[in-house]
């Protein structure tokens, strides 16, 4: 009986050197993209959180001027009072 021979498989086991540099040339700054976007994503979470308080300030402040003043609009700018507020807004 003969030997049966050793097919030898003569398919690449890696792209060139070249091939690989284009590729990391075009995947590097998308990796570099992503991470910059999750750094963004992440400031937007804590400036959201930052927000939120600020707002619970506001309200406390608010609440406390309405005790005082009425139901009123106060001009930032300057503290000018207007009286002229309807009941149910």
């Amino acid at each position: 009986m003969a030997k049966k021979e050793k097919v030898v498989d003569l398919k690449p086991t890696s792209i060139t050197e070249d091939e690989l540099k284009s590729i990391q040339e075009v995947v590097g700054p998308i990796n570099n993209a992503q991470m910059e976007i999750g750094r963004m994503e992440t400031r937007k979470h804590m400036m959201n959180h930052e927000v939120s308080a600020l707002q619970g300030k506001l309200a406390e402040l608010q609440k406390s001027l309405e005790e005082i003043y009425g139901k009123v609009n106060i001009n930032i700018q300057n503290g000018e009072i207007n009286y002229d507020v309807k009941a149910d807004s």
